[in-house]
C-alpha cells in the first residue's frame, strides 16, 4: 500500500467498490425473490453485467486504494457501478408494477448505465494504462474525442425503445424517429470500434517505448485481451455462440489491477505465447470455416455432408498452420531460441567486430532486455537496460573462468529458462574464446609496454653511470697526462707522481667498464658457461653475513645450449636466491639445481629455520619480473624444511 495515500481517498475507493458489490448482491437477491430462472437471468445479461460490475468495481477499488493518483482505478469503479446498476435494474424492473413511473425510471437508468462503461470508461482507461497519463500530448485529442462522443452510444442504447426483459415497459428517453437515424447509429458503432482501436494502438506504442517494468505490466493486459478476444470473437460473428463467452471480459480489469499493483506476481510470458497462438489459430479457423461454408454450400446439398466436409477440410488446413503460428509467435517473444545454429551464426559474425557487437547480437537474437559482459570484475560491454532480475552465467576457457555473461530476465519470466541456457551454452564457447583472446592481447600489449619501459630505464641507468662515473674519471686521466707531459723535463719528480696518479685513475676506469659490462651480461657466462658461472658464484657465497659458513651444492649437469636471454635470467634468479640465503635464511646448506625437460627449472632450497612469510622486496620482485618477461613463472616462500625459490621457463632445446 502507498503509505502517503490520503485516508479519505482510500475510504472513498473502498466505499464505491462496496456500493457496486451491494448493487449486484441486491440484483441477485431480487431475481431470486421473483423466481427469475437462470436462463432468463443469463439471456437478460443480468449474470454477465453482474460479474462485470463485481470485477470492474472491486479491481478499480483495489487500484484506487493502492494508487489513488492513478485515474484508471476511478474509471474502473465507475465502469463497475455502471454494469452493477444494469444488473440491479433488470430484476428490479420486473418486481415493480408494470407501466408505473418508477418502473420506467428504473428501465431508463438501467439502459443508460452500462453504455458509459463500454463507450467511455474502458477505452479511456486503456488509453491511460498503465501510468494514468497520456502517452504524449498528441493523444489528448483522442481522449477528448472519446469523452465528447461517448453520449452518442448512451443515446443509441436508451433511445432504441428496447426493454430490459419481455413484459417490461420501455424507458422515458425512447426516440420516436429512431430508425430514421440509422446512419447516426452506424457512425456510433464505428466510433466505438475506433475508440478501442486507438487504445490498442496506444498500448502497442507504449510497449515499444516502455522499459522492462512497463513491458511486464503491458504483458498482463495483453494476456487478458487475447483470451477475451479468443472467446468474444465467435460470439460476435458466429450465430449460436453461448453468451457465457462474455464472462471472459472481466479478465481485463483483473489483469490491469495485477499489472498496476503486483505486476511481478506470476510468470506470464509463456502463457502469452500460447494464448497468442490459439487466438491467431481461432481467427484462421473462423475465416476458413466461413469460406468453406460459402464454397461448399452450392456444391453439397446435405447439411450433414456439408458439415462433415467442412470439418475434414478445416482439420487438414489447420494441422500444418498451428506449428507455424507457434514458431512465429515464439520468435516474436523469444527470438531465435528454437534455432541455436542461427544464433551461433549471428554471434560468429560479430566476433570480428569486438565484444560489444557480440553482446548486442546475443541480446537481439534471443530478445533479452539486457546482456552484459564482465571480465576481471569490470564491465566491458553492455546492451539494453538492466531489468529487476539479472542472471549471471560463467564463461570458461581451458577449465578456467574467464568472464561472466549477465542476462536480464524477459518480461513475465522469473529466471532464464533451460531452453535459453542451452542456446547460451552454445554461444558461450566462442564468446569465452574471444574473451580469452582479448585478455591475451591486452596482456601482450601491457608486456610490450613494460619491456619498452624497462629498456629505457636500463639505457638511462647506463647513461648515468657513464656520465657520472666513467666520464669524469677519463677526463681526469686526460688532464693528468697533459700535466705530466708538461713537467717531465722541468720537474721529473712531480711528473712521476702524476704518472702514478694516472695509473690509479686508469685502473679505476677499467673497473668501471668491467662493472658496466658485468651488469649487461656476466662475463663468467661466456667464459665458463651457465653451470660453471653458477659454481663460481656459489663458491663466492659460502659465508653468511654473521661469518658462519654455508655449504652450497650446485646440480646443473647436462644442460643444453640455451638462448642468451634465458641464460642471463636463470643466472640472475639463481644468484639473487643464493644472496637471500646468505643474508636472511640462517641456513647451513643450500642446493641450487637446474633441470631441463619440457621447460627449464631453476630451484634453490635451503635448510634455514622457519621465520614466517617472506615480505616482498626489490629482489623478489626482480626475480618475478625476469621470469614473466620470458613467459615463465616463479614461486618463492618458506616450506616446512626451509626456504624455496622455484622458477620455470618454457624451453625448446637447441
Amino acid at each position: 500500500m502507498n503509505a502517503s495515500s490520503p485516508p479519505s481517498k482510500r475510504l472513498l475507493a473502498g466505499g464505491l467498490g462496496a456500493f457496486a458489490v451491494a448493487e449486484v448482491v441486491a440484483g441477485v437477491a431480487i431475481a431470486t425473490a421473483i423466481g427469475l430462472s437462470w436462463s432468463e437471468a443469463v439471456d437478460a445479461f443480468v449474470v454477465t453485467n453482474g460479474l462485470m460490475g463485481l470485477t470492474f468495481g472491486l479491481c478499480g477499488a483495489v487500484i484506487a486504494w493502492h494508487r489513488p493518483s492513478n485515474p484508471i482505478g476511478w474509471l474502473f469503479i465507475a465502469d463497475g457501478i455502471g454494469h452493477a446498476t444494469t444488473a440491479l435494474g433488470g430484476p428490479l424492473a420486473l418486481a415493480l408494477p408494470d407501466g408505473s413511473a418508477i418502473q420506467r425510471v428504473t428501465v431508463t437508468v438501467a439502459l443508460a448505465a452500462w453504455p458509459w462503461s463500454i463507450g467511455l470508461f474502458l477505452p479511456l482507461a486503456l488509453l491511460l494504462f498503465p501510468t494514468g497519463r497520456l502517452l504524449s500530448p498528441r493523444w489528448r485529442r483522442a481522449a477528448i474525442g472519446i469523452v465528447a462522443t461517448a453520449p452518442l452510444f448512451v443515446l443509441e442504447m436508451v433511445g432504441s425503445g428496447e426493454t430490459l426483459s419481455p413484459g417490461v415497459s420501455t424507458g422515458y428517453l425512447t426516440i420516436p424517429s429512431y430508425d430514421a437515424l440509422g446512419p447516426l447509429w452506424a457512425a456510433t458503432e464505428l466510433r466505438n470500434l475506433v475508440a478501442i482501436l486507438l487504445a490498442i494502438v496506444c498500448l502497442f506504442v507504449r510497449y515499444r517505448r516502455a522499459d522492462e517494468v512497463g513491458r511486464r505490466q503491458l504483458l498482463w493486459l495483453l494476456l487478458s485481451s487475447v483470451i477475451a478476444l479468443l472467446f468474444v470473437t465467435p460470439w460476435s460473428f458466429v450465430a449460436g455462440t453461448p453468451i457465457f463467452v462474455l464472462l471472459t471480459i472481466p479478465l481485463i480489469p483483473m489483469s490491469v489491477a495485477v499489472a498496476i499493483v503486483r505486476y511481478q506476481l506470476l510468470d506470464v510470458r509463456l502463457v502469452v505465447s500460447r494464448a497468442l497462438t490459439w487466438a491467431l489459430l481461432s481467427l484462421v479457423a473462423i475465416g476458413a470455416y466461413s469460406a468453406l461454408a460459402a464454397l461448399l454450400g452450392t456444391l453439397i446439398s446435405s447439411h450433414v455432408g456439408r458439415s462433415a466436409a467442412i470439418t475434414v477440410l478445416l482439420a487438414l488446413i489447420l494441422a500444418p498452420i498451428l506449428p507455424r503460428l507457434q514458431r512465429l509467435v515464439d520468435r516474436a517473444l523469444y527470438g531465435d531460441r528454437r534455432d541455436p545454429a542461427r544464433v551461433a551464426s549471428q554471434v560468429g559474425e560479430q566476433l570480428s567486430v569486438g565484444l560489444p557487437g557480440v553482446v548486442a547480437a546475443i541480446r537481439s537474437a534471443l530478445r533479452f532486455p539486457y546482456v552484459g559482459l564482465i571480465v576481471d570484475n569490470t564491465t566491458v560491454a553492455t546492451d539494453g537496460t538492466p531489468p529487476h532480475t539479472v542472471v549471471p552465467l560463467e564463461l570458461e576457457y581451458g577449465g578456467r573462468v574467464v568472464g561472466t555473461l549477465e542476462v536480464g530476465v524477459r518480461s513475465g519470466e522469473s529466471t532464464v529458462s533451460s531452453a535459453d541456457r542451452d542456446v547460451l551454452a552454445l554461444v558461450a564457447v566462442p564468446l569465452a574464446a574471444a574473451v580469452h583472446a582479448t585478455r591475451l592481447s591486452t596482456e601482450l600489449q601491457s608486456s610490450r609496454e613494460k619491456l619498452v619501459s624497462a629498456r629505457e630505464e636500463e639505457r638511462r641507468r647506463i647513461r648515468r653511470d657513464l656520465h657520472d662515473g666513467l666520464g669524469p674519471t677519463l677526463t681526469g686521466v686526460a688532464f693528468t697526462a697533459d700535466a705530466a707531459a708538461n713537467l717531465v723535463s722541468a720537474d721529473p719528480v712531480k711528473a712521476a707522481d702524476l704518472l702514478a696518479t694516472l695509473r690509479a685513475d686508469t685502473r679505476t676506469a677499467i673497473a668501471d667498464v668491467r662493472r658496466l659490462v658485468d651488469n649487461l651480461r656476466p662475463p663468467a657466462l661466456d667464459e665458463l658457461g651457465l653451470a660453471g658461472a653458477l659454481r663460481q658464484r656459489a663458491d663466492q657465497l659460502s659465508f653468511r653475513a654473521d661469518g658462519a659458513s654455508v655449504h652450497v651444492e650446485v646440480s646443473a649437469d647436462g644442460l643444453p645450449a640455451l638462448p642468451a636471454a634465458l641464460e642471463v635470467a636463470a643466472y640472475r634468479i639463481a644468484t639473487e636466491a643464493l644472496n637471500n640465503v646468505v643474508k636472511h635464511s640462517h641456513a647451513t646448506t643450500a642446493v641450487l639445481a637446474l633441470r631441463c625437460g619440457p621447460d627449464l627449472e631453476v630451484e634453490v632450497t635451503d635448510n634455514g629455520p622457519p621465520n614466517g612469510a617472506w615480505r616482498p622486496g626489490v629482489g623478489l620482485q626482480a626475480m618475478h619480473d625476469r621470469a614473466t618477461e620470458l613467459g615463465g613463472h616463479l614461486e618463492a616462500g618458506p616450506t616446512p624444511t626451509g626456504g624455496k625459490v622455484q622458477a620455470h621457463f618454457p624451453l625448446t632445446p637447441t
